[in-house]
């Protein structure tokens, strides 16, 4: 049925021009914010308490332009299956990739750190392209083995090379023939709060994704922040910001506290544009939060060193 369903209708719509996709989707939006309120209670949960000095009247527009915006990034995750590589650099613009330039003269991996925020997927497809450093992707296995296969089947035709989660350490051992580039989406909720990062990120206390940082220690990575930022529907800037190229003059959670802050940054400036819809917020303190936070620190300074 999977198969049936992506080669009858959902690739050949990824054929049509991306202005007739987005037709499709603004119908879908209009259900959205008619018949068919899409993760409502979620949507509006995450927003009152990120944004608690709004009027209920500014928190209701919001989720509809984060409908409006969730939508047409659905025409354009459709549109990526068979976009071409013209296309992509027609539409997607670079700043700041001096920084990644420079990086890759030095022979130094990067690890790219950012969050569910504008198009991710048309930089997943477009990166072995657009950046000098092979392009790898860390992923977990979809519970559908077609749409993994397909889907990252899809991602990797430009190149980019897709790793299961589960292999990450038996891939960063290996020589590699040019340092490589590893993509990283940090906004996801971690499995075990307690082995999280925890820091205030949109006035809440958050448990944040800690493997960016143990990656780049293990691995003597440097670490980069990129933002796709919309300049008009359909096309995008690709931004970056060097958080580090020495891990080691970094302490224990201080470039998880710096991407996770850049990411705030960029959510404030165009909150429209983040992933509302996911549950973000479903891990739970931990009661001994003070005596976690200096176990981790402790651990780390054991395993890496203190400055």
């Amino acid at each position: 049925m999977a198969a049936f369903f992506y080669y009858v209708f959902v690739f050949p719509i990824s054929l049509l021009p991306l202005a007739i996709i987005y037709l499709f989707t603004d119908f879908l939006f209009l259900l959205f914010i008619s018949i068919f309120p899409y993760r409502k209670k979620v949507i509006l949960q995450n927003l009152r308490n990120s944004f608690p000095e709004k009027t209920e009247k500014e928190i209701q527009r919001l989720k509809q332009k984060f409908y409006k915006h969730f939508t047409d990034i659905l025409a354009e995750g459709i549109k990526n299956l068979s976009i071409s590589e013209k296309q992509l650099k027609k539409r997607i613009s670079l700043k700041n990739d001096k920084i990644i330039e420079d990086l890759y003269q030095k022979n130094k991996s990067v690890l790219l750190v950012s969050g569910h925020y504008n198009n991710w997927e048309w930089l997943i497809t477009s990166q072995n392209f657009l950046l000098p450093h092979q392009a790898v992707g860390i992923g977990m296995p979809l519970t559908s083995k077609f749409w993994d296969k397909k889907l990252n089947e899809r991602r990797s035709r430009y190149g980019m090379k897709v790793i299961n989660a589960k292999t990450v350490k038996e891939f960063f051992s290996k020589e590699h023939k040019k340092p490589f580039a590893t993509l990283i989406l940090s906004d996801q909720s971690p499995g075990d709060s307690k082995k999280a990062y925890w820091m205030t990120f949109l006035k809440q206390e958050t448990a944040v994704l800690f493997g960016c940082e143990l990656l780049a220690n293990t691995y003597n990575q440097a670490v980069v922040f990129f933002v796709m930022r919309k300049i008009k529907r359909g096309y995008y800037e690709l931004d970056f910001k060097l958080i580090t190229e020495n891990v080691k003059l970094n302490s224990w959670g201080e470039i998880t506290e710096k991407h996770t802050n850049l990411l705030e940054k960029e959510i404030l400036a165009s909150p429209e544009n983040w992933i509302w819809s996911h549950k973000r917020w479903k891990r739970q303190i931990p009661e001994n939060l003070e005596e976690l936070k200096e176990q981790q620190k402790s651990d780390f300074n054991q395993k890496f060193g203190e400055i």
